[in-house]
């Protein structure tokens, strides 16, 4: 599913480009020519991405800054922001980032996030010739191109323009292509069903990924990327093409622990998760994902697992499904070398193999019903500039697996009523800390995330020397930014202090808290359609953060870092040259930081839960085996399916592309089970 296809957005008054180049020139000053195509880019990102009366409201935020009343406020100062000194303007935007307003940190984030990212990802506008002039000084090399694979998917060509809706059957129509979406497909192909997947997003061939990180986001992930909660307090990193998450993401495949299969068996109805049939899903899963330990190990994973041992603390290389591959790094932008098992190699391969069509660009309006029974989908193949055709597929089974962000979405439009739908949302919410090193880290270069410490999996005391909080648990991962996102991530403290220290960007190494989350959000349809999320930290969860930035702190350090800084607003670090003191004043910084909106930076790349399966039907909109419950009486909906990350009863603690793809298994179980009734 995409953005709702209404009336075009407002084009952008010239003065409000203007005033966004002069902004973006602040946040990365020397470029003002390339300040204003950054501007025309960010522009038509937020048209295309977000809601338009979100967008009106921050361009509203931004003309504020041509008041010279208001800026008198922030700074002492008189003067319209476009005609004041550099240095005045910096305080003005550093002013906003720790305003007591929410609604102007959360402005200054959205203009941040956004001109940092296409000021260090940008490659021009000459598409032959890639170039960003930042590249050289902060030692990044434009990745290699390789000769491209054969390609194993063909979507569907269909006319796109008409006003005759496009009719299609299927035995299994598949809303969604990601982990669950891909398997499930296989799996009824395999079983000689007739199965069409529907992809909102695009299809990118292998041979065309070019490694590029601006194109990449561009192409390849929801919303362009920038898909946030409403308050932009954790940004959120979603696939958005062909094979989801799996065309996108940092390849650790973890199985889920046993404690948390016990768990959800015991307590959320899920049986047998807990048992054989579960553990051979998961046998096969690996084989056919063909999971590996990295054969390299770059410095980035190195020095986490040098960190661990020099502590005392559990560490180890991950499980990959990227095979052998050593040398290249940019497969978050898609593998064009074919040696990432995404679904575009695995399981979407297979479904193609055993006969499966795949419409990419469609996505999906309503799910269809008569008397109770799935009939089929409706919706509208994706089109820029004229009228969307419709299209209506036939088909009495209808497995949804869109992601959890958009699955509910499609389920209420379609009459689903059940309370639940939409809540529960877990984001295992990441927060980091980077280490600087005298020595090279490149840590966009080898595989992507080859390394994990599982020391703080279970919840815990708090820390023995008092610097640092009880916890209920988080995964300590490697991190392989790219300088787009280690721009957009790092705190801004002005625009020459961030250019040296992106300058240093080849000396950093990223170091992730995944949280083990008690709280949860939720996601709704807006008043204009766009999805709206909604995500508060608890308190557990809260102490969890500040936990794991301590304890990362302590592994950089104990690595060898020089300097080690918290990815929060505004920055907080700690420097060698400062002494052993000055660490525990850092550590007891971390332990009272704030955690209000925008303070501290958040990431989410797993989003889970939101149609969870279980056996409560008041709780559980959907049935143990991935049936959609028509409401809380327990009633299910003849032929109506869920089978992605919505399903997680809670966080899956780790990485959840096997766990989803687990229960993805017991999906295509049911379906099958069902047809043969």
């Amino acid at each position: 599913m995409t953005a709702p296809q209404g009336a075009p957005a407002t084009p952008w008054p010239e003065r409000d480009l203007a005033r966004l180049a002069v902004i973006f020139d602040t946040f990365v000053p020397g470029d003002q020519d390339g300040g204003r195509r950054r501007a025309q880019l960010a522009a038509e990102t937020l048209d295309a991405t977000t809601d338009p009366g979100e967008v009106r409201l921050l361009r509203l935020a931004l003309r504020s800054l041509e008041w010279p009343a208001a800026n008198l406020l922030l700074t002492g100062r008189w003067g319209r922001f476009s005609r004041l000194p550099r240095e005045r303007r910096e305080r003005i935007l550093l002013r906003w980032s720790t305003h007591p307003l929410s609604r102007l940190r959360t402005a200054f984030q959205a203009v941040r996030r956004l001109g940092m990212f296409l000021a260090y990802a940008d490659a021009g506008d000459q598409p032959a010739t890639p170039v960003n002039r930042h590249w050289e000084r902060i030692g990044y090399r434009v990745p290699e191109v390789v000769d491209a694979p054969l390609a194993t998917i063909q979507p569907l060509m269909v006319e796109r323009g008409g006003s005759e809706p496009l009719i299609l059957d299927a035995d299994v129509a598949v809303i969604g292509s990601g982990a669950g979406g891909g398997l499930i497909a296989a799996r009824m192909a395999a079983a000689g069903r007739s199965v069409l997947v529907l992809e909102a997003g695009m299809h990118r061939p292998e041979s065309e990924m070019r490694g590029l990180e601006g194109e990449g986001f561009r192409d390849l992930y929801l919303d362009r990327g920038t898909t946030s909660t409403s308050d932009l307090s954790i940004t959120i990193l979603a696939g958005g093409a062909l094979g989801g998450g799996t065309t996108i993401n940092w390849t650790t495949s973890i199985d889920p622990p046993r404690a948390l299969r016990s768990r959800w068996a015991s307590e959320h109805g899920l049986a047998g998760f807990d048992g054989p049939e579960t553990d051979a899903d998961l046998a096969r899963i690996h084989d056919e994902l063909g999971l590996l330990p990295p054969s390299i190990l770059p410095p980035k994973d190195q020095l986490l697992l040098d960190g661990a041992a020099a502590l005392g603390w559990e560490a180890a290389a991950t499980e990959r499904n990227a095979g052998p591959c050593t040398d290249c790094g940019p497969c978050s932008f898609g593998c064009r070398r074919g040696a990432k098992r995404s679904g575009l190699r695995a399981h979407l391969a297979t479904a193609v193999g055993h006969g499966a069509r795949i419409l990419v660009e469609a996505p999906v309006d309503e799910i269809l019903m008569r008397n109770g029974r799935v009939v089929g989908v409706a919706g509208r193949l994706a089109r820029d500039g004229s009228k969307a055709r419709g299209f209506r597929i036939h088909a009495p089974v209808v497995v949804v697996a869109a992601g959890a962000l958009r699955t509910p979405l499609i389920l209420r439009r379609s009459g689903i009523g059940h309370a639940e739908l939409g809540r529960n949302l877990r984001l295992h919410p990441v927060v980091a800390v980077t280490g600087e090193f005298d020595a090279l880290v490149e840590a966009w270069s080898g595989p992507m995330q080859a390394a994990r410490s599982l020391e703080f999996l279970s919840g815990g005391r708090s820390a023995a020397d008092g610097a640092g909080p009880a916890h209920r648990g988080f995964v300590i991962e490697s991190a392989p930014p790219h300088p787009g996102l280690v721009a957009s991530a790092l705190s801004w403290e002005g625009g020459d202090a961030t250019a040296e220290r992106m300058e240093r960007a080849r000396n950093l190494a990223p170091l992730i808290g995944l949280l083990n989350e008690r709280g949860s959000g939720q996601v709704e349809r807006g008043p204009r359609g766009y999805p709206r999320i909604t995500y508060r930290l608890g308190p557990d969860d809260r102490a969890a953060a500040r936990r794991a930035l301590i304890e990362m702190s302590r592994m950089a350090r104990a690595a060898g870092a020089q300097q080690v800084s918290a990815l929060t607003t505004p920055a907080v670090r700690w420097s060698a040259e400062d002494g052993p003191g000055a660490f525990v004043s850092y550590l007891e910084q971390l332990s009272q930081i704030s955690m209000q909106a925008n303070r501290v930076s958040l990431f989410s790349a797993h989003q889970l839960g939101t149609a969870r399966a279980g056996g409560d039907a008041r709780s559980h909109p959907v049935d143990p085996e991935g049936r959609v419950r028509g409401g809380t009486n327990g009633t299910t909906i003849s032929g109506l399916y869920v089978g992605d990350g919505s399903l997680l009863p809670t966080a899956s603690v780790v990485n959840p592309m096997i766990t989803i793809m687990a229960l993805a298994e017991r999906t295509a179980r049911a379906v099958l089970s069902d047809a043969a009734l």
